[in-house]
């Protein structure tokens, strides 16, 4: 899906993938795999196409810490688990 998105901005932008590889700083083969989404691909050739691309903010706000649902999940399982009643009350 990212390397799709990459591949359609490079092409709204009319470059080639001889012009972007260059900018990359990449051969034309390495970016072809990182638009068909290639994970072998460094993450880093994706970050710097999305910020040539000026769509690195999006990035960032994805992995922002409050949008990780999972870990917020855990952290009220937690929380619960920390208030539960301990054990039956003496009697």
């Amino acid at each position: 899906m990212l390397g799709d998105n990459l591949a359609i901005a490079r092409k709204r932008r009319r470059q080639s993938m001889e012009a972007w590889a260059t900018r990359l700083q990449v051969s034309v083969p390495t970016l072809r795999r990182m638009e068909k989404g290639d994970p072998s691909v460094a993450a880093g050739v994706y970050m710097t196409a999305a910020w040539l691309m000026n769509v690195h903010q999006a990035i960032a706000s994805a992995a922002d810490p409050k949008q990780d649902l999972v870990a917020l999940e855990q952290e009220i399982q937690t929380a619960n688990r920390r208030n539960a009643p301990k054990g039956k009350p003496d009697a």
